[in-house]
């Protein structure tokens, strides 16, 4: 019988481990997420004013095109 407890003592403790991980995981997640937020407006606003751009100066261009102005612009708001 005292084997089984110390396996239910370990299996216990082993999930706890595991529970308070991913809670400090998530809460670090959320953290990012608010510290990160105004560069990665930053970010899509250019990428979205770049394929607005884009789409008006050739009426023609294919989905490839657009996507490689996007990138284009992203990139050089990234290195700014």
């Amino acid at each position: 019988m005292g084997l089984v407890m110390d396996g239910v003592k370990l299996l216990v403790l082993g999930m706890v481990g595991v529970y308070v991980f991913l809670i400090l995981m998530i809460c670090m997640m959320y953290l990012l997420q608010k510290v990160l937020a105004p560069f990665a407006a930053k970010e899509f606003e250019a990428a979205k004013a770049a394929a607005a751009a884009a789409k008006k100066s050739s009426s023609g261009a294919s989905d490839a095109d657009l996507e490689a102005a996007v990138a284009a612009a992203a990139f050089h708001a990234n290195n700014k």
